[in-house]
């Protein structure tokens, strides 16, 4: 699902998808990332640095399942970074009344204010481009953006991703709410399981609406 979630958003805002050998390449909104490959060919891996260097790029990430022989990267310079944990859940089981607060999809408001955040505004493109896959939900309090939410439809399994409450709107529920409509979405166009990633502090607010842990990836990244 990760790997999709990469792929459609390169695919939809101008990046590119590539494989060498058993590895492959996406270059989208995060940069260079080569995305849970099975084994790694360290002559391949080289081949794809020199090209990040030539193109004169800062990073170079990866990431891979923890069961996966690592020590090619760390051979080729990678540092681990953040580990995130890989929870799910029934869709069926996720259920709320719809909080009138939160849409879905994608306004003028929503990329107005998403302007400045990280170039957010170009990400949004990726819900006008594939309607039937990618769901946004944003929440406004009192007419202002609060926080946001994605879910991504890859057969009958959606991933949830990038649910952020901005600092002065939480402890207040509205992350719940975002998830709860984001979840409805992607039933609603027939994934019957969620996923997340997330880190192990944040695992709480998903084991609160449903979700168990089932795995764990790394990442990781060198520095150009």
């Amino acid at each position: 699902m990760q790997t999709e979630w990469l792929r459609a958003r390169a695919e939809s805002l101008g990046g590119r998808v590539w494989s060498d050998g058993p590895l492959t390449w996406v270059d989208g909104p995060d940069g260079l990332i080569l995305v849970f490959p099975e084994t790694i060919d360290p002559s391949a891996l080289e081949r794809s640095i020199e090209q990040a260097r030539n193109e004169e790029r800062e990073l170079v990430g990866a990431w891979v399942d923890n069961e996966m022989d690592a020590s090619a990267l760390a051979a080729a310079g990678f540092e681990r970074g953040w580990a995130p944990w890989w929870l799910a859940a029934d869709l069926a089981g996720i259920d709320a009344p719809a909080d009138p607060r939160v849409h879905v999809g994608v306004d003028l408001e929503d990329v107005r204010d998403e302007q400045g955040h990280n170039g957010y505004d170009r990400m949004l493109g990726l819900a006008r481009a594939q309607p039937e896959r990618a769901f946004y939900a944003g929440i406004r309090i009192d007419g202002v953006l609060a926080g946001h939410a994605w879910s991504f439809v890859d057969g009958d399994v959606a991933g949830i991703f990038d649910l952020d409450v901005w600092p002065p709107f939480r402890r207040r529920g509205f992350g719940a709410a975002l998830l709860h409509a984001v979840a409805a979405a992607a039933h609603g166009a027939g994934a019957r399981t969620a996923v997340v990633g997330t880190s192990p502090q944040d695992a709480i607010i998903y084991r609160a609406q449903g979700f168990n842990r089932v795995g764990m990836s790394s990442t990781w990244w060198r520095h150009l």
